[in-house]
């Protein structure tokens, strides 16, 4: 099981001397991979409906993955690096695929791509993109994308999209990038099952068995091999102490997960440095080493 870190996206700050540290220490200490969630505008609670919760908002700090990765890429070798996720449906599949393609290669080809529908119209809104047609649209991107990802010349045609005779350069290293999946809901894991390499399962440790079984089956259904199907799960600082961290790494190592990520945000953390030194005991506790 890979053992990676999830960038503290809110927690940070924009300082790109600190965000070169933490990736640079994750490496050193020989974290597989670093993962980093998406959102591209916040709302501002105020002035919308009362009583909703908005778990980030205008305040919260967000930098965007595919542009993270780039300057990662610079400052890195070997770490891979992970979106988790991006919500595809309401990026242009075209100008997604052509980023991607070109982090694979600023990387020599260490991006793996995590997609996901999102849950927040007001980005859909803000970015002119159809909320409520994405779950539809998304398989169509990926296809799409696989395509311009292995072929210099691509013809598509789609209720959504349209390319005639075209294709990007350069090409990814990787052909085509791997594409995982976020997903809760049933059908939407069954999707995942269908056409991702992976698949992100948000669920407690206790529950991940029967989670893994669960995907797996669909995965079967699907026609597919499920032992090339990979599975990134979570732990949480926040919810964890020292003394559980290995028994939950154990706990979905033992389950099949292929993956699993370190979450240090709202672990009450106060600085970067505050979470760079959490990396180091949770390194320790789990066995990380540099490879």
């Amino acid at each position: 099981m890979r053992i990676g870190v999830v960038f503290p996206q809110t927690e940070i700050s924009a300082d790109p001397g600190a965000i070169k540290d933490y990736a640079q220490t994750a490496e050193g200490l020989g974290f597989s991979h670093i993962s980093t969630y998406d959102h591209v505008i916040g709302a501002n609670p105020a002035s919308r409906a009362p009583g909703r919760r908005w778990p980030y908002t205008f305040e919260s700090t967000f930098h965007e993955p595919l542009i993270l990765f780039g300057y990662l890429a610079g400052v890195t070798t070997a770490i891979e690096f992970a979106t988790s996720i991006i919500i595809l449906p309401q990026r242009q599949t075209v100008l997604a695929a052509k980023q991607a393609a070109a982090i694979d290669v600023l990387s020599r080809g260490r991006l793996r791509l995590g997609v996901g529908l999102g849950w927040n119209e007001v980005e859909y809104e803000a970015l002119g993109e159809n909320f409520h047609t994405r779950g539809r649209r998304v398989e169509d991107q990926i296809a799409l994308m696989r395509e311009l990802w292995t072929k210099p010349l691509v013809t598509y045609r789609s209720e959504f999209l349209n390319v005639n005779d075209a294709g990007i350069a350069p090409l990814p290293v990787q052909q085509p990038i791997p594409v995982w999946m976020g997903a809760t809901v049933d059908a939407a894991i069954r999707r995942a099952a269908k056409v991702a390499d992976g698949w992100f399962p948000m669920v407690p440790a206790a529950k991940a068995q029967e989670t893994c079984d669960m995907v797996r089956g669909y995965v079967r259904d699907a026609g597919r091999d499920p032992a090339a199907f990979g599975l990134e799960a979570r732990l949480e600082v926040a919810q964890e102490t020292p003394d559980t961290w290995a028994g939950t790494a154990d706990i979905w190592r033992a389950a099949g997960a292929t993956h699993l990520s370190v979450n240090t945000m709202r672990a009450g953390l106060q600085t970067p440095s505050d979470h760079i030194l959490t990396l180091r005991r949770v390194a320790e506790a789990l066995g990380v080493r540099p490879s």
